[in-house]
């Protein structure tokens, strides 16, 4: 071999073999990521699920990549989003929100799942049981809607001369407002309260929401732990204080924009933890050996500022357990 195409020989050998190692490289695990929210909407959410990611060792782009489908609160492209995930065969879907891990259930018979819902998982099929899921499902739970006794008990404590206290739903989210209705029901008995329950479907169904509430007379309000209204809830803050409505959410944000009063779990913590589950399985471990956590930190935040427009007298007992007050 003359010396000239010895060299053309070793150079061209030399600029393949990048291209070769880049070709052997494996590529890199794909998250699904299926939520019934939106981007804008679950920014703080999503920023804990990347935060526990991390913590389990993976980061978006750097050795794992995400696919993302955000129904934008229409439940019924979730399945059509799902059974594009499974399609794609990604490795593990994160189906955050209940109406998400529904889909999720229905649809991933082999992926495994890890899912982030306010409501008792067993109760809504999601898994047999909290210390042993089996199957390819677990997650984790905030039981937000089992808080919702607590805070018609929280309200009546704040308010205890009103009788009459609605109930604010999403009936579009059918187990989650059937879950919140029937638990929130039973407290009312007890408190021997008449619950009246109002329903709004998007943000354009507030006003309406509240003149029906204007209509029935309530005196008090409880707002379930649905997509929709964490998405609007400065505008429902806005709201129950133009109607003179006095109402409790879950979220800080509500009481800080000028609602009565927040009470529920920590969410952003219960995103955190399914991050961590996302990565603890993208490692080797099975669905079915993860037990469904349970978020154990709970927030009061109370708004003295509209307490003292509406005229209550908040208890002093009850403002010293709030873990903050907005005066």
């Amino acid at each position: 071999m003359r010396r000239r195409d010895f060299i053309k020989l070793v150079a061209g050998s030399a600029a393949a073999r990048p291209l070769a190692a880049r070709a052997q490289q494996p590529s890199l695990p794909v998250i699904g990521y299926l939520n019934a929210s939106s981007a804008q909407g679950a920014a703080k959410q999503l920023a804990a699920f990347h935060k526990g990611l991390g913590e389990g060792g993976y980061n978006e782009g750097r050795n794992v990549a995400i696919e993302y489908r955000w129904a934008e609160s229409q439940f019924g492209r979730l399945p059509a989003m799902m059974a594009d995930l499974v399609h794609r065969q990604v490795a593990v879907i994160a189906a955050t929100t209940t109406p998400a891990a529904l889909a999720a259930k229905a649809a991933a018979t082999t992926i495994p799942v890890v899912f982030e819902t306010a409501s008792d998982p067993v109760r809504l099929g999601l898994v047999p049981s909290l210390n042993r899921p089996g199957g390819n499902v677990t997650g984790i739970t905030s039981l937000s809607v089992e808080m919702g006794p607590k805070r018609l008990e929280l309200l009546h404590e704040l308010i205890p001369t009103a009788r009459v206290i609605g109930l604010l739903v999403n009936e579009a989210d059918t187990a989650l407002a059937k879950s919140q209705l029937r638990a929130v029901q039973s407290a009312a008995n007890t408190l021997g309260l008449e619950l009246q329950v109002v329903n709004a479907g998007s943000e354009h169904d507030f006003d309406a929401a509240f003149d029906k509430l204007t209509e029935l007379r309530a005196g008090g309000l409880v707002i379930s732990a649905e997509n929709v209204f964490t998405r609007g809830m400065e505008q429902l803050a806005k709201l129950t204080v133009r109607h003179s409505v006095p109402a409790i959410f879950y979220y800080r944000e509500f009481a800080a924009a000028g609602g009565l009063a927040s009470y529920g779990p920590d969410i952003t913590e219960s995103y955190r933890m399914a991050g961590i589950y996302v990565a603890r399985i993208l490692k080797g471990e099975k669905p079915s050996e993860l037990p469904v956590q349970q978020v154990t930190k709970f927030e009061l935040y109370l708004n003295l500022k509209t307490a003292n427009a509406l005229g209550i007298n908040v208890p002093l007992p009850l403002s010293g357990r709030a873990d903050e007050v907005f005066e």
